[in-house]
């Protein structure tokens, strides 16, 4: 039985309204004041609040802005009892986080009416809170396994690759990975599905695990075109799939510090170098290309680069520098390249310092997207 809390200093209407309650089968918690009230209802979560406005020490106002503040009880119903009946006092009430008002004198039939209108919208809030809950829950366990498939640090004598994933609290669809084709070639690549939730990281992992296993029909993985084109080919959107998804795809040759690379719609990779007189020089890798999925015609072109000792290599999603700062505007790639030179000028071999750096400029607990980055660090030739 959902339990109802009276909060009102005048005993003859609490005894009133506490009798009619109980009549028409309520449990009914009594108080006759705001802090007496405000304590019931921080102790036992009643699925109702009937609180008079006008009481001395704390007014039902305040009760009513305490209550609203509690997370525990965000689904409580609040009715507000008033003689005051102007539009202005109606605004502070709704302000301060009433969900309805009675006006007094009480009229006996509408006050039930209320009440029974009050817990249906109490009952339809714990269930909506109960199946985010569930949402929540199962968007966590989508993104522990999406961190569970995803590569572990590499170190090899040629280079060494490091990489952050921090899943949105809605999930998005990044995904990424790196593997050797063989003693001298290396493939990596991270890509980033429209969209957010199960539906995003579904068709994700579905590229990881066809990439692993490289089953792509007649594609020369060693060509990131080919893959390009046969990724293209595979996830085609349809009436009943509607996503689609952008990707950077590049092979590294350890022998000669050759890299070919092609991009599907993606932000350009940012490689990292000094010239001669250590100045730190950066170069956006990015061919062009249509996102994969939107179109089965779409053409993929390859690139060819020849990778300095010492240089640094950078793949990530959008979610990396579309953060939303306290003014409202986006960080943007210039102002996220800007940091990224920062973090290289302090020497930091630790993501964690960059990723830092971007939390400092998001006014916000959690990223609005995920946020995915690869970190390749060309030592020397083999």
């Amino acid at each position: 039985m959902p339990q109802i809390l009276l909060i009102d200093d005048d005993q003859t209407i609490r005894l009133l309204l506490e009798r009619t309650l109980k009549r028409q089968g309520y449990d009914v918690i009594c108080a006759g004041e705001g802090e007496e009230g405000l304590s019931k209802a921080k102790e036992l979560h009643p699925a109702i609040i009937i609180c008079d406005w006008v009481m001395p020490g704390m007014t039902g106002l305040e009760v009513c802005r305490q209550v609203k503040s509690i997370p525990e009880l965000a689904t409580t119903f609040f009715i507000l009892l008033t003689s005051l009946g102007s539009v202005d006092d109606r605004v502070k009430g709704l302000d301060a986080g009433a969900d309805d008002f009675l006006c007094k004198p009480i009229e006996m039939n509408e006050f039930i009416a209320r009440i029974r209108s009050g817990l249906r919208l109490h009952q339809l809030s714990q269930d909506l809170t109960e199946q985010k809950l569930l949402l929540e829950t199962e968007l966590a366990e989508a993104a522990e396994y999406v961190s569970s498939i995803l590569p572990e640090p590499l170190q090899h004598p040629c280079l060494s690759i490091n990489s952050r994933f921090i899943p949105s609290s809605q999930l998005g669809g990044d995904g990424f990975d790196y593997f050797w084709l063989d003693d001298h070639h290396l493939a990596l690549y991270l890509l980033d599905v429209s969209g957010h939730g199960l539906r995003a990281a579904l068709p994700a992992l579905a590229v990881i695990n066809l990439l692993r296993s490289q089953n792509l029909s007649f594609v020369d993985y060693y060509h990131p075109d080919e893959v390009l084109t046969g990724l293209n080919q595979t996830f085609q959107m349809t009436d009943t799939n509607d996503k689609y998804f952008t990707i950077w795809y590049g092979v590294y040759n350890c022998q000669n510090r050759q890299l070919i690379y092609a991009s599907a719609g993606h932000p350009p990779g940012i490689l990292l170098s000094s010239n001669s007189e250590e100045e730190q020089i950066i170069r956006q890798l990015k061919t062009p290309g249509l996102p994969v999925g939107m179109f089965p015609d779409a053409s993929y072109v390859n690139e060819h680069l020849f990778i300095n000792e010492l240089s640094k290599l950078y793949i990530f999603s959008d979610g990396i520098y579309e953060i939303e700062q306290e003014d409202g505007k986006l960080l943007g790639l210039k102002k996220f390249l800007s940091l990224v030179k920062d973090y290289n000028k302090k020497h930091s071999d630790n993501l964690d310092d960059l990723i830092g750096c971007l939390k400092l400029h998001h006014f916000k607990d959690k990223f609005d997207d995920d946020l995915s980055i690869i970190e390749v660090s060309f030592i020397d030739s083999i």
